[in-house]
């Protein structure tokens, strides 16, 4: 295994950031950890790269104990944290020699690893990191993080505050790393991009709730979901949520994915209800899971 994690637990004074997680990575894996702000994800990550220490249980990165053989892991592992860390007035080139050069390496080394990549910024290597677009700075500092060629990458809700289309392009670069045989740990609050995980382990207040594919937790969502819409969402909302038999009802988009208590659920029922709370043009439909419902779900 890659990462090994057994039994983590951390608390800050009152708060238990983490509790009893355990999970592993397999090498050449490309490994999400999904959750939203506050569930831990960001103290684990600490843990794995040396910068703090857990209060309870032990883990392990690319062979080597995170206490006992920390230096060995700095020297193995790349790490993209969540806020934008490097020095903001240092040219992108300047930046990329720094890291280079911390490691005891050269951008012409392993330009091989970032060439895909620093093409795309090359344009604007002379430019201070400040001064860059937001999915330029996610790019640079994605590049500073693998200039020294690391086994295990570590990335810490990387796309957070960036535009759609260089969500997309970055997750395409992580595609290309795994099958340079690069080990990855991404952490994200965005739950379609779990689905371009190989792996995920859904995370809530410190808690694993699943660990699968996410076809596999997809598929073993129990319940029936319904699209249900109707002319005035906000009072569909709060009539389903009156309704007796409601198991969960959530918004998402245009509609409210409702899923009922009973096996012999019947929409026309349900129907005829809504039309008494006053909402007209009510239209149901079955559809499938998402990663978000089955959260929801394991999170009550």
């Amino acid at each position: 295994m890659s990462i090994t994690v057994t039994n983590i637990s951390r608390s800050f004074k009152n708060v238990k950031a983490l509790n009893n997680v355990s999970f592993d990575v397999k090498e050449g894996e490309l490994f999400g950890l999904i959750g939203p702000d506050g569930a831990g994800k960001t103290t684990l990550f600490r843990i794995l790269t040396t910068l703090l220490f857990a209060d309870e249980g032990t883990s392990s990165v690319a062979g080597f104990d995170v206490v006992n053989d920390y230096k060995s892991i700095r020297n193995s592992v790349g790490y993209m944290p969540g806020r934008f860390s490097l020095y903001q007035d240092l040219t992108v080139e300047e930046n990329l020699t720094f890291f280079a050069t911390i490691f005891g390496t050269t951008i012409e080394e392993n330009y091989d690893l970032i060439k895909d990549i620093y093409e795309q910024i090359e344009p604007f290597k002379h430019r201070r990191a400040g001064k860059l677009s937001g999915g330029m700075k996610q790019k640079l500092a994605l590049c500073c993080a693998l200039i020294h060629k690391p086994e295990v990458l570590f990335l810490d809700e990387p796309t957070t505050g960036v535009d759609p289309v260089s969500r997309k392009e970055f997750w395409e670069m992580l595609k290309r790393l795994q099958h340079k045989g690069i080990t990855m740990l991404v952490s994200t609050p965005y739950m379609d991009e779990a689905a371009l995980c190989d792996r995920i382990a859904l995370i809530q207040d410190g808690n694993i709730l699943e660990i699968d594919t996410p076809e596999s937790i997809v598929n073993n969502y129990p319940k029936t979901i319904y699209n249900v819409s109707a002319n005035n969402m906000y009072q569909l909302i709060k009539s389903l949520n009156n309704y007796e038999h409601h198991y969960s009802v959530y918004p998402f988009g245009e509609f409210v994915h409702y899923t009922d208590k009973r096996e012999d659920f019947d929409p026309a029922e349900l129907s005829r209800y809504l039309e008494d709370c006053s909402l007209t043009n009510i239209t149901f439909e079955i559809t499938k899971p998402t990663i978000e419902d089955t959260f929801m779900d394991l999170a009550k």
